[in-house]
């Protein structure tokens, strides 16, 4: 096990706890498993923040496209149509090998960071009318509880300095530039829409400031 280089954002540990071969339906990958220590609790009581970077081809060779995905499990693990998780893993995976090289981080902050609980609860509010802004809210967190000081970790521990970042969402650009990463290209995680969560993604852009297209 390591610790992060100096380079890494200010006052942020990590520890990388895993290292293995992981072949995938996409192409083949390398997973490594990373964790840091926290100050206080986070949203979910935890005092300890856990990624996951799937690792393909040789991401010093040119700049990688990264793409930072949170925990979805209804959508990633289950299928759900309530959201476009899933959709944008399985592009950006594919987009990774087709490029060549890339490195998926996988952050576990389900629910934009409330927790798998919370989140069902959201959804429960969302099927009497709120939207997925206004549900996190009324439960009493923010509407995105997420940060992103950890990929920004994992990708100086890795030493990738620049980053092609594959995200509709512009705090992630923003968090990665403010830790220190150079993000030379915004690429597009844009998914077709299912009727069942075209208001999710009407949200999303409207409430939320991502870059998606208007319909």
């Amino acid at each position: 096990m390591a610790s992060i280089p100096s380079a890494a954002p200010s006052g942020t540990q990590i520890t990388r706890m895993a290292d293995a071969d992981f072949p995938t339906r996409w192409g083949q990958f390398r997973i490594q498993g990373f964790q840091r220590p926290l100050t206080k609790p986070n949203s979910q009581g935890l005092l300890v923040e856990e990624a996951v970077a799937l690792i393909h081809g040789d991401i010093y060779s040119t700049t990688p496209i990264i793409r930072i995905h949170s925990q979805c499990l209804t959508g990633d693990v289950f299928h759900s149509l309530r959201c476009d998780c899933r959709l944008q893993l399985e592009l950006a995976l594919a987009t990774i090998v087709e490029a060549g090289n890339g490195i998926v981080l996988y952050e576990l902050q389900e629910g934009r960071g409330i927790g798998l609980m919370a989140k069902l609860q959201a959804y429960e509010l969302q099927d009497h009318g709120r939207d997925t802004v206004e549900a996190n809210v009324e439960l009493g967190f923010k509407p995105d509880h997420r940060a992103f000081e950890l990929p920004a970790a994992i990708l100086h521990y890795l030493d990738v300095p620049a980053v092609r970042l594959m995200t509709n969402n512009p705090e992630k650009v923003e968090a990665l530039q403010t830790h220190g990463i150079e993000v030379t290209e915004r690429i597009s995680a844009e998914v077709p829409p299912e009727t069942t969560f075209e208001r999710y993604l009407e949200v999303k852009r409207e409430k939320m400031g991502h870059l998606l297209t208007a319909r």
